[in-house]
């Protein structure tokens, strides 16, 4: 259990997930200061005009092919420290990146709320930011697809929660995550349009890779919601037939053990009442909200957003999320940066200005996990170490 946690917080996986995201956030930045961009100034004042050279009949804002030198145009052309010095950096807009940074907190905090409902409080609050922080550091260095989940029950194990009950709170959480992405996206297509959640462009590949995905979510939360209420056995049958394989045997016992644990765990949690299954799904979606406000903020920081453009946003995350968890880098990044990029562009034309707040929300809902989660670890470790000494 031990070498579980240390080969999952292992120096060489810091500095790899550190590196790709240094390097893309910077690559970012690069690519974004060193190009410039055409605008759109009043007729007859500029001195370039839009010509549709790859007639695509899309004004590329970008793309000098698209633009010719006249002596009366309708658009300028600016540099990105032209672009970013356009922006009112005033009160306001430190205010929506402070909302940013709160609404980062209160991801978190809705996280710890929800640990402490599932453990019934056996966490304190400074344990359970312990685990969360913990938890999101695994994430940050784990590829989407794999998440920080497998080494979650461990951390709770050193918490002294048993390994089956802590299995069986970490498959509870996974099933009330997908719950809240499975039950809200139709809801969302209800009122929003398909055309209006994906971008113009590549529209067909994005929307098969969504729709595909999230088919194989909504099994997953079949299959999370049959092992904890349906069929509380499911695990343990499915541990024991794992370890029937010859060179896995020596873990069957320790495997029939948890698979029991989990069992327990689960049927007692199927007498919990349903303002406790309330609690802790509330507490979810405050949690999933607060990080998709992040963006909110940011992008209201920089520009001037009406409640329908933001209600947009907030939907396009649902499919910007999809693209996180099956990306094959740690933390999502790279897929990250150019998910933000596709499917908010319609809100700004400025590839500058995109970039800009792609690394910014990066700067607050990625890396602050990969710093915390360092500072964090080693005391933690030796507190555990000397308490089970």
């Amino acid at each position: 259990m031990s070498d579980s946690i240390e080969k999952t917080f292992s120096k060489w996986r810091i500095y790899l997930a550190l590196l790709i995201g240094v390097s893309i956030s910077g690559g970012i930045l690069i690519y974004s200061f060193t190009r410039s961009e055409f605008h759109e100034v009043e007729k007859g004042t500029g001195s370039y005009s839009w010509v549709d050279f790859n007639n695509n009949k899309r004004i590329d804002y970008s793309d000098p092919g698209d633009f010719v030198l006249v002596p009366k145009g309708d658009f300028e052309k600016k540099s990105a420290y032209q672009v970013l010095s356009d922006v009112s950096w005033n009160s306001t807009t430190l205010f929506w990146l402070f909302l940013a940074l709160l609404a980062m907190v209160g991801r978190d905090l809705g996280y710890m709320l929800r640990i402490r409902i599932l453990t019934k409080n056996h966490l304190t609050w400074r344990q359970s930011f312990h685990v969360i922080m913990l938890w999101e550091f695994a994430s940050a260095l784990a590829p989407g697809v794999m998440s920080g989940a497998t080494v979650a029950m461990f951390i709770l194990n050193r918490e002294k929660i048993a390994l089956g009950r802590a299995t069986a709170i970490v498959i509870i959480t996974a099933f009330l995550d997908n719950l809240f992405y499975v039950v809200i996206i139709p809801l969302l297509f209800l009122f929003i349009p398909a055309g209006k959640l994906f971008p113009s462009t590549g529209n067909e590949s994005m929307m098969v890779v969504f729709w595909t995905g999230f088919s194989v979510f909504a099994l997953l939360c079949v299959v999370l919601f049959s092992s904890i209420v349906l069929y509380p056995k499911l695990v343990f049958h499915l541990l024991t037939f794992i370890t029937r394989i010859p060179f896995l045997k020596r873990f069957q016992p320790s495997a029939e053990k948890t698979g029991n644990d989990v069992s327990a765990t689960a049927t007692e949690m199927k007498k919990e009442p349903f303002s406790f299954w309330l609690k802790a799904f509330g507490a979810t979606i405050f949690s999933w909200s607060s990080r998709f406000l992040v963006i909110n903020c940011i992008m209201q920081a920089f520009l001037s957003l009406g409640f329908l453009q933001q209600a947009q946003i907030f939907s396009k995350q649902f499919v910007l999320w999809m693209f996180l968890r099956i990306s094959p880098t740690p933390g999502g990044s790279g897929v990250a940066e150019w998910a933000f990029g596709e499917l908010l562009s319609e809100f700004s034309a400025s590839v500058i200005l995109l970039g800009t707040m792609a690394v910014l929300w990066r700067l607050i809902s990625y890396f602050p996990y990969l710093i915390i989660g360092s500072i964090i670890l080693p005391r933690w470790l030796a507190k555990k170490q000397k308490t089970k000494d």
